[in-house]
């Protein structure tokens, strides 16, 4: 009898008609089942009322070859037409393939990174691999999630890969299948696909539970005394809804606390729903009329949120185990933990809840969280946190979406109408002020801190207040922005001094050397290991405008020395 052998990637298999004909790809899981697409196995005719109930699984990694006779397992063809839900079918091998394969299917992130996955297009038996970027899903409906061509003229999905594992390249997951190709789309030259994710699949197919592995994107869970049915009802709820929702869909990154408790009672109803949106797993038991009828602004994308996790009543081992499952991390050490999310590419997005409820607060904010929270901003990082109190004085924060009512003065004649207008023009100012940051604030040492959003949560309390007009609390919003609006302008006066600084220098440092390579040439040596280390402190992030100041002071000064020598 002939040695088995295989390749590392002995999963992949082809799903044939019986009559030998290639219908798409699959994911051998261990001798006995495959999982694929139910529209493949409806190509092959062996949908369950079709005109057969057989396909033919052939291996594409194995020598010898093998080809199996497989059938649907019993209430396990998931399929609606026409629509981005399911699409998934586990089959059942006849005899078993004596591979010793054993798949496991991964819960990842599905936010970023690369996928390869490998199908059999026409004339192509043996098959062919593409590569794919993973990009969430630009849809409020459905539950694919997108994979976008990333270069032109390489091989690319279409008929035959559905099916096809989606195994990820690169990362933590590098090397682990996390779905199955389930559709492609052509537009002249935009080309596109989608993939049914792990956790869609096991919802589904509750069976496969053995095959799988990681965390699950979702681990927040409502208040036990509050989970009222119609959340969106509430304007206050809808409103902080709203916020975050328009933070998390942008290109923003920063932390975001959230307040949960207080005297308004809003509770994270709110929270856990809008959450829920974006779970992979969740999705598959919400309807389509109900996530585009909702009002806007109140759904994510699939996969916007990388993991959301409570800490009520969790230790820090547990938040720091969780993340490790979910993000593919080694270990479960806090401080390892957070190094590696804020190194991460591309940047997670991360909601905790209950963090004041957990075990000890103060230690999950100083072995995890609170370094979190300080670097979210400037490593692209998005860090949502619930506390049902008021969060500690130290923790920095960019955004805060406080539901309590802003006290003030004495009530003025202010209008719903005019305080709208101001918080739009703070939050216009607070647009431009972040994406100044972005790109001067971030290469500086010791830049002026970008203070924090306060349009978000003035828009909260305002979308209560103006319900009912006349309110003094309309009055302390008004001059809550107009104060927000003046921070902004010294924000913007300080940092822009050191842009000029900047400029200056390296204006100053062009110019000696342009005169000195004149007069001295370039090849100078002593006035080159002046310029050297003056150039490279104006360009080494982050810029010590105090450093490269004196470095290029001493070019300068060795320049006008020569000059006075000749």
């Amino acid at each position: 009898m002939a040695l088995h052998h295989h390749s590392d990637r002995p999963w992949r298999v082809r799903v044939d008609d019986e009559e030998g004909t290639p219908c798409g790809a699959g994911v051998l899981l261990d001798d006995r089942h495959v999982l694929t697409c139910a529209h493949v196995v409806r190509y092959a005719g062996a949908a369950p009322g079709g005109t057969t109930s057989h396909v033919r699984i052939s291996s594409v990694a194995c020598r010898p070859e093998w080809t199996r006779t497989a059938h649907v397992a019993a209430g396990t063809w998931v399929h609606d037409h026409s629509t981005q839900r399911g699409d998934v079918a586990l089959l059942e091998l006849d005899e078993p393939a004596d591979c010793g394969t054993r798949t496991k299917l991964w819960k990842a992130p599905i936010s970023g990174g690369t996928v390869q996955v490998y199908g059999f297009p026409h004339d192509e038996p043996f098959g062919m691999g593409a590569d794919a970027r993973l990009a969430g899903s630009g849809h409020r409906q459905g539950e694919w999630g997108l994979l976008k061509r990333m270069r032109e003229g390489e091989p690319w999905i279409e008929r035959g890969y559905s099916g096809a594992g989606a195994m990820a390249v690169g990362g933590e997951f590098d090397g682990r299948v996390i779905g199955i190709v389930v559709a492609d789309y052509v537009n002249g030259d935009a080309k596109a696909a989608w993939m049914l994710p792990t956790e869609t699949m096991l919802t589904y197919l509750p069976g496969i539970e053995k095959f799988t592995d990681g965390s699950r994107n979702n681990e927040l869970r409502p208040s036990p005394a509050e989970l009222p049915g119609d959340v969106l009802g509430d304007p206050l709820r809808l409103a902080l809804t709203q916020e975050l929702t328009r933070l998390l869909e942008s290109d923003w990154s920063g932390t975001v606390v959230v307040g949960t408790g207080g005297t308004t009672a809003v509770g994270d109803s709110w929270l856990v729903r809008l959450v829920r949106t974006a779970d992979p797993a969740a999705r598959a038991g919400v309807t389509d009329a109900e996530l585009t009828g909702a009002p806007g602004d109140t759904v994510l994308g699939l996969g916007t949120i990388d993991a959301a996790y409570d800490a009520r009543g969790r230790s820090v081992a547990d938040v720091s185990g969780y993340l490790s499952g979910r993000f593919g991390l080694p270990g479960g050490d806090p401080q390892e933990v957070r190094r590696q999310l804020l190194r991460r590419k591309p940047p997670a997005c991360l909601v905790v809840g209950g963090v004041d409820r957990a075990q000890d607060p103060e230690a999950l904010l100083r072995e995890l969280l609170g370094q979190l929270a300080t670097r979210a901003r400037s490593r692209g990082v998005r860090l949502v946190l619930g506390f049902e109190n008021v969060p500690p004085a130290g923790l920095a924060f960019d955004v805060s979406l406080d539901p309590e009512p802003l006290r003030g003065g004495a009530a003025r004649g202010v209008t719903a109408a005019e305080v709208h207008a101001v918080v739009g023009q703070l939050a216009a100012e607070e647009g431009a002020a972040s994406a100044l940051q972005q790109e001067w604030g971030v290469r500086f040492f010791a830049a002026p801190r970008l203070p924090p959003r306060a349009a978000p949560r003035l828009r909260v309390r305002l979308a209560v207040a103006r319900a009912t007009e006349p309110n003094p609390e309309l009055t302390a919003i008004h001059d809550l922005a107009v104060e927000a609006r003046a921070a902004l302008v010294l924000f913007d006066h300080d940092l822009r001094r050191l842009i000029a600084a900047h400029e200056d220098l390296t204006a100053d440092l062009e110019l000696h050397r342009v005169r000195a390579a004149r007069h001295f040439g370039d090849e100078d040596r002593r006035l080159a290991e002046r310029h050297a280390p003056a150039a490279r402190a104006l360009r080494t992030e982050p810029i010590d405008l105090g450093a490269a100041r004196t470095l290029v002071r001493r070019y300068i000064d060795e320049v006008n020395r020569r000059f006075e020598e000749r």
